[in-house]
């Protein structure tokens, strides 16, 4: 059985030596390449084609935000899943448009970093239960400014199911509606 194969791209370098260990400790996971700016992530990420990239989104040359867009744009198959520091949803929201299959909180345990990477793996979109409780919020709580406030009780639970590492397919099997919806 082929390995994930993983790009890391975060501007301290210990940050990628501890990834590093996480990721090539797991038997069917191997780290192919790293960059320590958001320039050079997407350019050398483009040349080897891993199956995911591990984004910083605050790196110098250019952001994670940006990197991402370029790289999804450059090769579409690549799934990026961001790993940051930053628990705003602003951020979840830039991220997700910029087509990041995922979203991890760096004070996450390895182990949900972990399950992120398998569920993007799996064509899934991983959310850090953290950030995605605020934007699962009920709709009394949020601000005009929260991208979740005019969200329906079905794309609550989509999101949910989103949450849990669930694919597309997976989603429109458990609620009985088309993949493509």
């Amino acid at each position: 059985m082929a390995k994930l194969q993983i790009f890391l791209a975060d501007d301290h370098v210990v940050v990628r030596e501890g990834l590093k260990t996480l990721i090539n400790a797991q038997p069917d996971m191997l780290v192919i390449g790293e960059a320590g700016d958001g320039e050079s992530a997407w350019q050398q990420a483009r040349e080897c084609q891993p199956d995911i990239v591990i984004m910083d989104i605050t790196m110098p040359r250019l952001n994670g935000v940006l990197a991402t867009t370029r790289l999804k744009r450059a090769c579409p198959l690549i799934k990026v899943l961001a790993l940051s520091v930053h628990d705003d949803t602003s951020y979840l929201r830039q991220l997700l448009t910029a087509g990041a299959a995922g979203y991890v909180l760096k004070h996450a345990a390895p182990q949900e970093l972990l399950q992120a990477l398998q569920a993007a793996a799996k064509g899934g979109i991983y959310i850090s239960r953290e950030i995605a409780a605020e934007v699962l919020a009920a709709p009394g709580q949020h601000t005009d400014r929260d991208p979740a406030s005019g969200l329906t009780p079905r794309q609550r639970e989509i999101i949910a199911l989103l949450v849990e590492g669930r694919s597309a397919k997976e989603i429109a099997r458990l609620l009985d509606i088309s993949h493509r919806t």
